[in-house]
């Protein structure tokens, strides 16, 4: 469906404001699209809990666009309240990652993603689920959810980033590989792994790992880093990151609808960060189930 197609008339817009960065950030975004031709409703939320009802509160009033602007988090824990309505999503990238604003070709900043609100045009994706919660881009098993569920509350804030590696290198010396259990019964493959990557799209952590996963494809990606030892992580998040060929070595993909996942250990799982479920589970694909707004090109 294209801009002519739908016209937009009314809009809204949700920013997680939590920090004095966020409110700069919002009133920088209220300029921007002052100049747009159709009124947005705005809100800057500075907790976390009242996203939720405020995003409810905007679909109440029908707009034809909500545009949510925070991290991967945010998106993908509100993305639940747009599906079923009728709504065009747009996203402002305003975290540290940004994987599902990278996976849409949104730009980083925010001149370039208003722009895109502005001048682009409306795609239909799917979304990826972990039994029943829906998500934007990517959940996975490993490190990033043991850090993400131990880190002690306000670490970041008294510390800064610093503290937050410090905290992270720790867990690393804590964590272990884990068994993965594939399918069910007799079928189910047993794999030894350092991390799971269920996608929706090719991100994780701001770097292209899962290529073989894409946002129209009708498929969930879960992508496992084979190993016994927990240095086959580093290796493959550097080869990744320098985009060598080896990121492809000791990984195997599994590509379904819908696919049965367990763990030995059982395992937390974060979803774009934030851990919200623990194994085991299906992970699987809501095909073409919302609308958000991309570049023309």
């Amino acid at each position: 469906m294209t801009m002519a197609m739908r016209e937009i008339k009314t809009a809204a817009l949700v920013v997680n404001a939590k920090s004095r960065r966020g409110q700069k950030l919002f009133e920088n975004t209220c300029a921007l699209m002052a100049g747009l031709p159709y009124p947005v409703d705005a809100h800057a939320v500075e907790h976390p809990r009242d996203l939720e009802p405020t995003v409810r509160r905007a679909l109440a009033r029908k707009p034809d666009l909500l545009i949510l602007g925070g991290g991967d988090g945010t998106v993908s824990g509100l993305v639940d309240l747009m599906v079923g309505h009728d709504v065009i999503l747009g996203v402002l990238p305003l975290g540290t990652a940004n994987s599902f604003a990278r996976t849409l070709g949104i730009p980083l900043d925010i001149p370039g993603a208003v722009e895109v609100i502005r001048t682009g045009v409306p795609r239909r994706i799917d979304l990826g689920m972990i039994d029943k919660d829906y998500y934007a881009n990517c959940a996975a098993m490993g490190i990033s959810p043991q850090i993400a569920e131990t880190v002690p509350h306000g670490l970041k804030k008294v510390l800064g980033r610093l503290g937050y590696l410090g905290w992270a290198a720790w867990q690393f010396t804590r964590f272990k590989p884990f068994t993965l259990i594939v399918g069910e019964g007799a079928a189910a493959e047993r794999l030894r792994v350092v991390e799971v990557r269920i996608s929706n799209g090719p991100y994780h952590g701001g770097t292209e790992l899962v290529e073989s996963a894409s946002v129209d494809s009708g498929e969930i990606v879960v992508q496992a880093v084979l190993g016994h030892f927990k240095r086959r992580l580093i290796h493959n998040w550097a080869a990744g990151w320098f985009r060598h060929s080896s990121r492809h070595d000791e990984v195997r993909e599994f590509r379904s609808r819908a696919i049965r996942l367990d763990t030995e250990p059982r395992m937390p799982i974060s979803i774009d960060g934030e851990v919200l479920a623990h194994t085991p589970v299906t992970a699987r694909i809501a095909a073409a189930v919302i609308e958000v707004m991309v570049p023309a090109f």
